[in-house]
């Protein structure tokens, strides 16, 4: 769970990176010089790479995030009392800590 948690924010934070880059090439566009334009062409080329990877990674977290789903699915159906069991002594350890406070 806290592994799901992580790549899911390293793919928001990744968003934000290669949103940041797109705005600055195009405030850069009107920069004149030959090195100029090779950058941009450069960094263009490693966006897209990197919103390619970007939409794999996140296809990997969703596709992680559903078998977790399926599996805790299954669980619960083949094992219902066992669930309801675990469930109420969650419950109730939960109940007697914000009780003490």
């Amino acid at each position: 769970m806290n592994d799901t948690v992580t790549k899911d924010k390293l793919v928001a934070d990744f968003k934000v990176v290669v949103a940041d880059a797109e705005e600055l090439l195009r405030a850069t566009a009107g920069q004149a010089g030959d090195k100029a334009a090779e950058l941009r062409g450069r960094l263009q080329e490693h966006l897209g790479r990197a919103k390619e990877s970007l939409a794999d990674a996140q296809a990997v977290v969703v596709d992680r995030a559903k078998q977790v789903g399926h599996a805790t699915d299954d669980y619960v159906h083949e094992n219902p009392w066992r669930a309801v069991g675990v469930a109420a002594g969650f419950g109730f350890i939960v109940g007697l800590l914000i009780g003490r406070r």
